[in-house]
């Protein structure tokens, strides 16, 4: 870890506390609301339960920043290039997700997770989540997360991201990333999204 002017990153932290931080922080994301039906407890649930499959993947990343009290203030969660979990994997988060979130929550993700992998390119990482704690929010610090992921992944194909919040679109703007499409999800508006690495200039070839 090393140690930024607000505090400490964290690049191998246990699944609990990124979902802990995830959880607060997409309170009003529309995707996760529609999901958890704006449930505290099913979001916390959906969280714990995604993000203890996710680290499951080799070469699956996770990064927790703390403040300079140690308090978690912000995460993100990466998916290497064409990465998928095992199917017990999926199994078990299915089970889990249906006792712990209901059949609501699963089903509505798994229509969200199918049209956002239909967009996927093969070579990129997805950035599955990041999000910064509502207490920390309006500081920078979610963008200076971003910041140092995309400098320390090692993405020649592009790092890929999907979201609901069309604010969010100006912001993955300003970091380099391109719209790729536009998708309609149940009451959803979703936008996928690619950043080429430094050395590619075109858009990914998808179609295969």
């Amino acid at each position: 870890m090393s140690e930024p002017a607000e505090g400490r990153y964290d690049a191998a932290p246990p699944p609990g506390p990124c979902a802990t931080v995830l959880a607060a922080a997409f309170a009003r994301e529309p995707a996760m609301t529609w999901i958890s039906g704006g449930s505290d407890r099913v979001r916390q649930a959906w969280f714990t339960t995604t993000l203890r499959t996710h680290a499951t993947l080799p070469g699956a990343r996770r990064v927790l920043l703390a403040d300079r009290h140690g308090r978690p203030v912000a995460a993100a969660v990466l998916t290497p290039p064409a990465a998928t979990p095992s199917g017990a994997a999926r199994a078990a988060w299915a089970a889990r997700t249906l006792a712990g979130c209901g059949p609501r929550a699963l089903l509505r993700t798994m229509r969200y997770l199918h049209a956002a992998e239909a967009e996927t390119p093969p070579p990129a990482w997805t950035l599955e989540f990041i999000g910064v704690e509502p207490a920390a929010a309006g500081r920078g610090v979610g963008g200076r997360l971003l910041d140092r992921l995309l400098a320390t992944t090692p993405a020649p194909g592009g790092v890929f991201l999907t979201t609901a919040d069309e604010a969010n679109v100006r912001l993955y703007h300003r970091f380099g990333f391109t719209t790729l499409r536009r998708l309609t999800t149940g009451p959803l508006e979703v936008t996928a999204m690619w950043r080429p690495d430094a050395s590619e200039r075109t858009r990914p070839d998808t179609s295969g």
